[in-house]
């Protein structure tokens, strides 16, 4: 058994990731064995790895540029993603690409450094374009402008495009619904409960915040919007991991809240035999 796979994780999340365990003996079963290793250790040989695959870099949000010229240095034959689609998907402006090409998508405005803030009626969440884990994120109720325009404010200071979106009340009662894909194939849904609610909590020094995790079955129209998402993502079909996250819009239809192909938690022990089924796709792509 050669050491083929590299799991990527970062520091503050090696012990935090809950789905490597399970992947990794998952890997063991299909006879290919794995390291979890750090993204940023300045003397890992890449080239070692027949695939390398990107799993819980959290940390790359603040220093985004950085992590970008790693995904590039280790090749777009052995990462998984490729580096192009974790530039498209690490930046939330891909929302515009993903309603342009007719996704339903939670509706979207941007401030960047020197633009108005315009903030939409009723509730509202705002959040920086590049972020994970909820870092940075805020919701606003319609009387808070001028505490969401210091927050604002203090996004695009430290060097951020601002992103603002109307508060889909449909979370409050039926949260968000998160469907995961390995080699372009439904394996499982969980639902994640409200988040950005008064008593938040970050985990480990606010590298992300808590979730209320349960099990879900998707709707064949959760299902129809999630795969018109992936089909308009960039670069070569199919991603070998990919996350769809959709909320109620204010018609109860599905809409894409985000499309995590970068780093995203696929929460392999809500659903028996997810961990099988993404070793099987990483077998396969490996294999090939």
């Amino acid at each position: 058994m050669q050491n083929s796979i590299a799991l990527v994780s970062a520091r503050q999340a090696l012990a935090l990731d809950e789905d490597l365990a399970p992947l990794s003996a998952a890997l063991r079963r299909v006879g290919l064995s794995s390291d979890v290793v750090v993204w940023d250790h300045p003397s890992i040989d890449w080239s070692r790895y027949e695939r390398v695959i990107v799993r819980s870099t959290w940390d790359y949000a603040a220093r985004r540029d950085e992590f970008l010229r790693w995904a590039e240095g280790v090749g777009e034959g052995r990462l998984s993603n490729s580096a192009e689609v974790l530039r498209w998907s690490s930046d939330k402006r891909y929302i515009d690409d993903l309603a342009a090409a007719g996704v339903p998508v939670v509706p979207t405005r941007w401030c960047a450094a020197g633009e108005r803030l315009v903030l939409p009626d009723g509730d509202f969440v705002i959040k920086p374009a590049v972020g994970a884990g909820s870092v940075g994120a805020r919701r606003f109720a319609a009387d808070e402008h001028a505490a969401a325009a210091e927050h604002a404010a203090q996004l695009i200071a430290a060097g951020h495009v601002a992103m603002i979106q109307p508060y889909q009340a449909a979370v409050d009662t039926v949260g968000e619904t998160a469907l995961l894909f390995f080699d372009g194939v439904f394996s499982h849904a969980i639902r994640k409960a409200a988040l950005l609610v008064p008593d938040m909590r970050m985990v480990d020094g606010g590298l992300y915040a808590a979730e209320t995790i349960t099990r879900a079955e998707p709707t064949k129209a959760q299902l129809g919007v999630a795969e018109r998402a992936l089909a308009a993502a960039p670069g070569a079909k199919p991603l070998l991991y990919a996350r769809v996250d959709l909320v109620p819009g204010d018609d109860g239809a599905p809409r894409v809240l985000e499309l995590e192909l970068c780093e995203p938690s696929v929460f392999l022990d809500y659903s028996d035999g997810a961990a099988d089924r993404f070793a099987a796709a990483i077998a396969a792509v490996t294999r090939a």
